[in-house]
């Protein structure tokens, strides 16, 4: 089996490695129909999250099931399935609650750039369609791995209600889906603050209905402008640097809500401040599986096209053209196919 595999920074290669295979009863084997590159995968490949080792890459998928483990009971050979990056159990407290991603036998998948996965957990991680859904639906379904699943939960988290203000911080992937997640669910007015025109067309085309190119105190006063002077009901972080943070918390009006998705690097935050902004903060790890029935049945329905985020189509074997072209903002998301074709 060939995969991609991180030496150092800007150094991703196609490779052989070795083909997975069960290591736990609760274990399954997919064959990977379709996965792609993560916003959060341009860390380390900047150097900017230090690796140690060679590192397989990737952690969104969708695929048909191969083989399960013998203590697998709902996951059955044959099926089309999409998980999570994070894998749960989906029975203890913490996954009842809605926290899969946090589930006390929680594993991140990191290996998932190839063409076969193994994926622990597989009962409660793993979602099966009923039947073999359409080539042309694949790409949206694999949104629902992460970047959508991650966009819904910045929505959530940020208490997007009908009628809502929304302002999106962050013109990738996941704050173009959260923008769509947020049309969904009823926001009037979806600000997205975004200085590239590629990436400003599609906000508008997944919902958004005002843009924003300005950035820090800039932006902020913009926002302002745009709310009366309060700010926004519901503010959607998803970049993870301090100066996003930092945007997103001055965008929202006292009493609004802030989600935070993006993975933080070098974020902190001042308490004082904090504590006389009165805004709600709620964020992390994005719990997918929670939202994984209600995002494939919306994509089945013809309800949302999420798939539309992905602008590079390669083969596998030219993943280390989809990272470049990701890192110097030629695309916005590569989708990435294991069988060749494009």
């Amino acid at each position: 089996m060939q995969g991609a595999v991180l030496y150092a920074p800007r150094d991703i290669r196609f490779e052989e490695r070795e083909a997975p295979k069960i290591a736990q009863p609760t274990d399954a084997i997919i064959r990977l129909s379709a996965t792609c590159i993560c916003g959060s995968d341009l860390w380390p490949y900047r150097g900017v999250q230090a690796i140690a080792q060679p590192t397989p890459m990737g952690h969104e998928y969708c695929g048909i099931v191969e083989e399960v483990g013998r203590e697998v009971r709902n996951i059955k050979p044959g099926q089309f399935v999409v998980g999570s990056f994070a894998t749960s159990d989906n029975t203890c407290a913490i996954c009842r609650d809605g926290y899969q991603s946090s589930c006390v036998h929680r594993e991140f998948m990191t290996s998932a750039q190839a063409s076969l996965l193994r994926v622990p957990l597989a009962d409660g991680t793993l979602v099966a369609t009923n039947d073999l859904p359409p080539e042309e639906l694949i790409p949206s379904l694999l949104a629902t791995s992460d970047v959508l699943g991650t966009g819904w939960f910045a929505a959530d988290a940020a208490n997007v209600k009908p009628g809502n203000t929304v302002v999106v911080v962050g013109d990738g992937a996941v704050g173009l889906l959260g923008a769509l997640s947020a049309k969904q669910m009823g926001a009037e007015r979806i600000i997205v603050m975004s200085r590239h025109a590629s990436r400003q067309k599609l906000a508008r085309e997944f919902g958004a209905t005002d843009i924003v190119a300005e950035r820090g105190g800039d932006g902020v006063a913009r926002i302002k402008e745009l709310t009366n002077g309060i700010g926004a009901d519901s503010v959607l972080e998803c970049v993870g640097t301090q100066e996003s943070m930092m945007q997103a918390i001055e965008c929202t009006r006292p009493g609004g809500y802030v989600s935070y998705v993006g993975v933080p690097h070098n974020v902190s935050l001042d308490g004082e401040q904090l504590f006389y902004s009165h805004v709600h903060l709620h964020g992390g790890p994005a719990p997918v599986r929670r939202y994984l029935p209600e995002l494939i049945n919306l994509v089945l329905n013809g309800k949302i096209n999420p798939g539309k985020v992905f602008d590079l189509s390669l083969p596998l074997s030219q993943v280390a053209e989809g990272y470049r072209a990701m890192d110097e903002r030629r695309a916005i998301k590569t989708l990435l196919h294991p069988n060749g074709a494009k």
